[in-house]
């Protein structure tokens, strides 16, 4: 291993390291544009520029790699003037679209212009001007007068996409961003061009002048579109400017995780948040079905639930958790039905056609904790009923209700026909969610739940990696965590003790299931750890 100096301060780095990564890991910035550690070296932008040993002029760092006995200096006058001379030249043809720029207050000409830059203006000529407000894709919108020519973009598309539908075209000071003949930016990643642009040339377009940046905060979470879990931060706006239609979640950005999705994630994952604003959010308990219903407290629903549960045979009762469900409330399910003694309980239920799976971070499953489910248990326990037995179990009248979490069980792969039969034939059939969806409606209870970016809890993926998800916003109206629902209800029926917090429920969790012995919060940090069985 290499060991340097840089500034005054030696490091010892992994061969093959570059100097950008190497002062890094000392905490010196060197500033870049075209550079990204998940993309191949193009070494255009020349902002990198470093003094190395006694070399006559200045090196750029993203192509330079750490060697052993070298001298770095990332400060120095001729450092500095070259920094602001090429601050002055990416500037020159830029527009003034910064007042009306989505990108302003996370652009990177912006912030290194006030480091790096300050300089008296000596352009004096009409700027070039180029095609603006042009859309690339369903997502992604091109500004090529903003446009530094880095390079990101095409060389993600190249290299981790593989799809190749940018270029860029024409030379010189007329050389822009572009897409090649019969080609549209439309591959399952396009989004994430623009989160490595570094500047405001491409833009969301489901973003776009949705909100200032300034106004959002952020929290850590997980992606719920399939079992990757790809890691991700919400960024969500308490303001809520009338403009912005009353969205809490602003946007999903990924969010580095190596061992997980790197620095992607997908544009299904990306844009698939939008059902945490969306009209059909069930915001209070209701009893009675569509026609009749009625909104309760939680005071009054508890005990008309715990009833239900109470005054039935337990063979007569049937539980379809979710894998859409957190860890916290997939292990307190499991201990309410393990204390009422229902055997009928799955989590399974076949989507209604296959889901897509691609290399690099796509998976067929399309929910975020069926390894989770699979490990804490919620299977069918001895002579119970799976999913589809109990269906037929309803339409025979043999099972007299049915507690369903998240499920539309229109969307299946079974036939409409006979899901309907079995919810009619039903006594009683609850179903708790946090959107009304297909089967809602037919519902005599309706218990709403908090989605993911409004509570904190745990995913499993497919690998086994159980991760964290921070709350970013409040629960509308009264709905509440799932695990918290399944508490207050098995506190009605003796269950015992109710967990304040989904760490606590976390706890009992990894003391009561031998895959998450060992595993707190404080242990899964920001990125997780692998359950012991995995």
């Amino acid at each position: 291993m290499p060991k340097l100096t840089i500034d005054g301060r030696e490091v010892e780095v992994p061969a093959g390291t570059n100097l950008i990564e190497a002062a890094r890991r000392l905490g010196i910035e060197v500033p870049y544009y075209c550079y990204h550690p998940g993309l191949s070296i193009a070494g255009q932008c020349r902002l990198c520029m470093v003094d190395v040993g006694n070399s006559p002029r200045p090196q750029i760092a993203c192509n330079t790699l750490a060697a052993d006995g070298m001298v770095v200096r990332t400060e120095t006058p001729k450092v500095l003037e070259t920094r602001q001379s090429v601050m002055e030249f990416h500037l020159i043809n830029h527009p003034l679209d910064c007042p009306v720029c989505d990108q302003a207050g996370e652009c990177w000409l912006q912030i290194y212009y006030m480091k790096h830059g300050l300089y008296e203006p000596r352009m004096v000529d009409e700027k070039v001007h180029k095609p603006k407000a042009v859309p690339l894709g369903p997502h992604v919108i091109l500004d090529a007068e903003r446009c530094i020519l880095c390079s990101r973009c095409v060389r993600f598309c190249d290299e981790i996409t593989g799809t190749g539908e940018l270029g860029i075209f024409q030379r010189g000071d007329h050389s822009e961003i572009g897409l090649f003949p019969g080609k549209e930016l439309a591959n399952p990643y396009s989004a994430n061009v623009v989160d490595i642009c570094p500047v405001g040339a491409l833009t969301d377009r489901d973003f776009r002048f949705a909100v200032r940046v300034w106004y959002l905060e952020t929290a850590k979470s997980v992606c719920p579109g399939c079992s990757r879990g790809c890691n991700i931060e919400v960024h969500y706006n308490l303001r809520r400017p009338h403009h912005n239609q009353g969205h809490r979640v602003a946007r999903l950005k990924p969010r580095e995780n190596p061992e997980v999705n790197q620095w992607w994630i997908c544009d299904a994952g990306r844009y698939g948040g939008k059902f945490v604003d969306d009209a059909s959010r069930l915001l209070f308990p209701t009893r009675g079905r569509e026609n009749a219903a009625r909104e309760v407290g939680w005071d009054e629903m508890v005990p008309l639930v715990a009833a239900r549960l109470r005054d039935y045979r337990p063979d007569e009762i049937g539980v379809l958790a979710s894998p859409r469900m957190a860890n916290e409330d997939l292990f307190v399910l499991k201990r309410l039905v393990e204390h009422l003694g229902i055997a009928n309980v799955d989590f399974r239920v076949p989507p209604g056609r296959p889901g897509d799976e691609d290399r690099i971070l796509i998976k067929a499953d399309k929910n975020p904790n069926t390894r989770g489910a699979e490990l804490i248990g919620l299977a069918p326990r001895a002579g119970g009923l799976d999913a589809r037995g109990m269906l037929r179990a309803a339409r025979e009248r043999r099972l007299k209700g049915l507690w369903v979490f998240h499920h539309d069980l229109l969307a299946s792969a079974w036939p409409g026909s006979e899901i309907r039969e079995a919810l009619r034939a039903l006594d009683w059939f609850i179903f708790q969610g946090s959107n009304a969806n297909g089967i809602s409606p037919d519902a005599d209870v309706l218990l709403p739940s908090a989605t993911w970016v409004e509570r904190e809890g745990t995913f499993t993926n497919f690998e086994g990696r159980v991760q964290r998800f921070w709350k970013a916003v409040e629960p509308p109206g009264a709905s509440l965590s799932d695990w918290e629902i399944l508490a207050r209800i098995g506190d009605a029926l003796g269950l015992g003790a109710v967990p304040g917090r989904a760490e606590d429920s976390f706890k009992s969790l990894a003391a009561g299931v031998p895959a998450f012995a060992g595993l707190s919060y404080r242990e899964l940090g920001d990125f997780g750890k692998e359950a012991a069985t995995a």
